[in-house]
């Protein structure tokens, strides 16, 4: 339950700033161009929190008071958002806040991780209430905006990354005992091929999201939908999400975490296509359950592939790796070209990720192939 309510306050925050943090960029006068620079931080922040902090997580051994020292601080400077008019200023507030943020993400999926395997718990039975929370929230604050003005996202973000800091404060502790020598180096996983392979298909896989992070709600609102029928849009591919974690344990036994990463590229072609060739709801929500493929099966595949490839000692670290380049360098170098991108194709531009999806197929074939499922590190 601890486990559940701490993803479901991490993932309320997911589900007010993916759907409509852009309207709320627009409402100070952004352009598209400078709205996908400052979507592009918030991923380029993993960049240096991440590694930084998994280096500090793993060289202490604990994970509970990292996260909630990160929480904390992303709460305190987030109160800068309301009072942060134009580019640069809104740009400094967002680097304040998204690297603590980003930061604690890693270290969070490592200790829940840690206590599932403890416990025998099913991660992705844990994880579908943070889906559920998303839900939840884009619904309800795409209700919201219908009667209330888009100004008040900034107030609900920090009060929600409150929760979250409360919700740290009851997580249970998960530790890898460091003895009397240091961590093992990180090199020997870089050097692994295998590892180089799965970093290569999920960052592909989350590129060719970035027009649909930045720009879905926007091209969505431009072609007439409501904003409570936007809210449902994103809502329903979480569902289609949430179905698919509670099935975790036999989709991961089935398929693998090779197979379900390649199982998101192969989706996200068709996904990306669709949404690039129409604006029509009924055609929309058809297409948005393919979201439990694109993104459910993705993250289920990377997080078994980084318990079951990579020894604990290492966990945070090969977390931090992941988020920083899968999740943060290469969807954030995108992102910055997505705004010209999509001023200049409008909803074709999500053709361009269709393409990336396939590349990311592509690369996660070999995986699927080549991998046994055991350790990439000798003992």
């Amino acid at each position: 339950m601890r486990l559940a309510i701490y993803y479901s306050a991490l993932f309320s925050i997911i589900g007010i700033l993916a759907p409509f943090w852009p309207l709320w960029l627009s409402s100070r006068g952004l352009s598209p161009s400078e709205i996908g620079i400052l979507i592009a931080f918030t991923y380029l922040t993993r960049l240096v929190a991440n590694p930084l902090v998994g280096h500090w997580v793993d060289h202490r051994g604990d994970r509970k008071r990292p996260i909630l020292i990160l929480a904390a601080a992303a709460t305190i400077f987030c109160l800068l958002f309301p009072f942060a008019w134009g580019f640069w200023p809104i740009l400094i507030v967002t680097l304040l806040v998204f690297l603590p943020f980003n930061g604690l993400m890693p270290v969070g999926d490592s200790l829940v991780l840690m206590v599932a395997a403890r416990e025998k718990l099913d991660y992705g039975r844990i994880r579908l209430w943070g889906s559920l929370a998303f839900v939840a929230t884009a619904s309800l604050v795409g209700r919201a905006l219908a009667e209330w003005p888009v100004t008040n996202l900034p107030w609900l973000f920090c009060a929600i990354l409150f929760c979250l800091t409360l919700s740290c404060t009851a997580l249970p502790d998960a530790r890898v005992q460091l003895r009397d020598h240091p961590p093992p180096p990180l090199r020997p996983l870089l050097g692994s091929g295998l590892f180089l392979l799965f970093l290569g298909a999920t960052a592909l896989n989350q590129t060719a999201h970035t027009v649909y992070y930045g720009f879905a709600t926007l091209h969505w609102k431009a072609a007439g939908l409501s904003d409570a029928t936007i809210g449902l849009l994103w809502s329903e591919g979480v569902v289609a999400e949430i179905v698919l974690f509670s099935l975790s344990g036999r989709v991961v036994a089935w398929l693998g975490p090779a197979g379900l990463i390649l199982s998101a590229g192969l989706c996200g072609i068709v996904r990306w296509f669709v949404l690039g060739a129409t604006t029509e709801p009924a055609l929309l929500a058809l297409v948005q359950i393919l979201h439990a493929a694109t993104f459910g099966c993705a993250h289920l595949g990377a997080m078994h592939f980084i318990q079951q490839a990579v020894p604990p000692s290492l966990s945070v670290r090969a977390q931090g790796l992941f988020t920083a380049l899968s999740v943060g360098l290469a969807p954030g170098l995108v992102i910055a070209a997505a705004g010209p991108l999509y001023e200049r194709l409008d909803g074709e531009a999500f053709w361009v990720m269709a393409g990336l999806s396939a590349a990311a197929a592509l690369m996660a074939w070999p995986l699927a192939r080549r991998w046994n499922g055991r350790s990439l590190i000798a003992p």
